[in-house]
């Protein structure tokens, strides 16, 4: 795919006006059961999970993961998740990108219930609502940037031209326009992460799960991929929740939730003042 040299993309507007206003909405109001309060109010938090447990079976014995665990994260906050191997990270961020269910407790996201819904319903809500970067790129080596950017609107009834026009926004954003055409190995690894943070960004989802997305990086990569997800989330509102080891990618994130033993150890709005373990 080749994007013509003369239509040119206002980056900053763009955006938010083609992904949030297409004839092709990929966001729906009723993916899944609505959480009110008693008062018949719909709840202010955007994700919640209440006293949440889970093990993992291993050789015949259950190891815990989390153990009664109560999270809020407002809309728009960028929170770092932290803690030693085996405290608990990944294992929420799967919870909370309905990949996983708890074995006790609530987990909420928006108006959906995930444990009210089924395989099927979650699988909706996925494509819907979230969007998911790992520390490994999964790009596909016989697609180029565009192709691999473009493969989540499958899921969706979309023509061509809006496939394309989404493509090149999501390119444009993360500043790749110009690599449309490379192939992965044609490709820097920030590049390559880069791509696969417009592929998560193209169906315009709300909430951004990042499982180490700077760990396979050098430190020049890595701070403009930071750099990225912090103006995803000034400039186009997205929810951000990213696991890391690394103290200086932290201090990117608005809050950092310190994990230990699966339980939440420290809880700070600012980087600076991370408790350490």
């Amino acid at each position: 795919m080749s994007f013509p040299t003369g239509n040119r993309i206002d980056v900053d507007g763009s955006y938010q006006r083609l992904l949030s206003t297409a004839r092709y909405p990929l966001r729906s109001p009723g993916d899944g059961p609505v959480v009110r309060n008693a008062d018949g109010r719909r709840r202010v938090a955007y994700i919640e999970l209440k006293n949440v447990s889970k093990a993992y079976r291993k050789r015949n014995i259950d190891v815990p993961a989390l153990n009664g665990l109560n999270v809020s994260i407002e809309r728009g906050e960028f929170v770092a998740l932290m803690g030693p191997s085996g405290s608990g990270k990944t294992t929420l961020l799967n919870l909370i990108g309905g990949l996983d269910s708890p074995d006790g407790g609530a987990v909420r996201v928006g108006d959906s219930d995930l444990h009210a819904m089924n395989e099927r319903q979650l699988t909706a809500w996925r494509s819907r609502h979230v969007g998911f970067i790992f520390q490994m790129y999964h790009l596909l080596p016989v697609l180029n940037a565009a192709q691999n950017v473009e493969l989540p609107l499958s899921l969706f009834r979309m023509k061509p031209a809006e496939r394309r026009q989404r493509v090149e926004v999501a390119l444009s954003v993360v500043g790749l326009v110009d690599r449309a055409d490379h192939k992965p190995s044609q490709l820097s690894g920030g590049q390559e992460q880069r791509v696969a943070i417009a592929r998560a960004i193209v169906t315009d989802p709300e909430l951004l799960l990042a499982d180490e997305p700077t760990g396979d990086l050098d430190a020049d990569s890595a701070h403009q991929v930071l750099l990225l997800l912090e103006r995803l989330r000034a400039e186009f509102g997205k929810t951000i929740i990213m696991v890391t080891h690394d103290h200086k990618a932290a201090t990117h994130a608005s809050r950092i939730v310190h994990l230990e033993k699966g339980a939440m150890f420290a809880d700070s709005p600012e980087a600076e003042t991370v408790v350490s373990y």
